[in-house]
């Protein structure tokens, strides 16, 4: 949206609007992102891994994070202790990810796999209007 546009949905001059915009990503409240769409780019594949751990959960999840394939790793209460998303090229390269990188780890007991089938929704607005 142009500073234009969001000034006259906030009832700012554009002015004022670019100056709020460029405080709120000083402090770091704010990010500016190209979000990108994965099965573009030649990933095929997109899972959830629900990861169950034996110790240090932290730990777990720093070493699944440095990952490359690995998009999003949260340490969790409930079911998992660890949940990570992955974009895979195919099938091959998910049983690569899960055998040789995610299931040698120290600390990682068992894993479940939860394939995405269709993206019903993806936002970013955080309950915003």
């Amino acid at each position: 949206m142009s500073y234009a546009n969001l000034a006259k949905k906030i009832g700012l001059s554009e002015a004022a609007a670019r100056q709020r915009v460029q405080r709120m990503l000083d402090s770091g409240v704010m990010q500016i992102v190209a979000v990108t769409d994965p099965l573009t780019l030649g990933f095929r594949r997109q899972v959830m891994i629900g990861i169950k751990v034996e110790g240090d959960m932290r730990s777990v999840a720093n070493q699944i994070a440095q990952i490359p394939e690995v998009d999003y790793v949260v340490v969790c209460a409930g079911s998992f202790d660890v949940l990570a998303e992955l974009v895979c090229t195919d099938d091959e390269h998910l049983l690569w990810l899960l055998n040789d990188k995610i299931r040698t780890i120290a600390g990682v007991s068992t894993t479940e796999t939860f394939v995405y089938l269709k993206l019903a929704k993806q936002t970013y607005a955080w309950g915003t209007p």
